[in-house]
């Protein structure tokens, strides 16, 4: 099994290339449909909330990665074009896919700039892209009664890409600030299609915070609780959308550990 792989994403071009097609699955799930439907995974939000979160989003990840901003920004005030009626929202997004695209190709990934998670350069503006709009499709997905997939190999960072990100989460999720622990290790598992153990990737809750554990503490550091499922469940379950209960996940351990972390990751 392969412990989690912190501060190693996908290749570059695997976020920028996936950031449009992710978009245009979105577009395609929204377009054509009541505006006014519920998402049920996102409270009291409408398909038409939906879609301008991911557009508006999408522009000002955009905008960050032109400006290359070194501070965080002041304000997010942009001027968005937003159509006057709610059933061109999803030609909107789709609209906005080149210059996104744009963006990405002429940003260097290495670039330093701010970001309010780990990987402090332009790369973590795209991988952050790619899984807040992935997320957002499945969502849009179960709002209309559709099935979701999601490609393994993308579900397994993204799985990465969250809890690597999280313990920084706290300038919009409060909940995680206050996420301690004794000391106890919980370890989400990923499995492969066929059954063979996958990734692994194990975060350590202690009295000051928490933290991923890496490679090198796996054998002084026992697992408390574990989830293990598939990668792309496991996502799902991270986000909040599924639960640790649900029967595609085998549940080990102190469930109490897991009742913690999940009280208090909501994102």
């Amino acid at each position: 099994m392969t412990t989690h792989r912190a501060g190693h994403p996908l290749p570059y071009d695997t976020y920028r290339e996936a950031v449009a097609r992710e978009t245009l699955r979105f577009c395609e799930v929204v377009r054509g449909a009541d505006p006014a439907t519920a998402v049920p995974s996102c409270p009291d939000w409408t398909l038409a909330d939906l879609a301008r979160h991911v557009g508006s989003l999408q522009r000002w990840f955009g905008t960050l990665l032109t400006r290359l901003v070194q501070e965080p920004p002041r304000s997010r005030e942009l001027e968005l074009g937003l159509p006057e009626n709610a059933r061109d929202y999803p030609d909107w997004v789709a609209a906005g896919v080149p210059g996104v695209a744009a963006v990405l190709r002429d940003t260097d990934p290495e670039a330093p700039m701010w970001v309010w998670g780990e990987d402090r350069h332009a790369r973590f503006w795209a991988r952050r892209m790619l899984f807040e709009t992935l997320v957002h499709r499945v969502d849009a997905e179960r709002a209309v009664g559709l099935t979701s997939d999601i490609d393994p190999a993308l579900a397994a960072d993204g799985v990465d890409e969250f809890l690597v990100n999280l313990p920084y989460a706290g300038l919009f999720a409060p909940g995680v600030t206050k996420l301690r622990g004794d000391g106890e290790t919980l370890a989400f598992r990923s499995t492969g299609a066929d059954g063979d153990p996958g990734e692994e990737w194990r975060m350590r809750l202690d009295p000051d915070g928490f933290r991923p554990v890496g490679r090198d503490a796996e054998e002084s550091e026992p697992v408390r609780a574990a989830v293990r499922g598939q990668a792309a469940d496991l996502l799902l379950l991270l986000y909040g959308r599924r639960s640790y209960q649900d029967p595609a996940f085998e549940v080990s351990g102190r469930t109490a550990v897991l009742d913690n972390w999940f009280a208090h990751t909501a994102f």
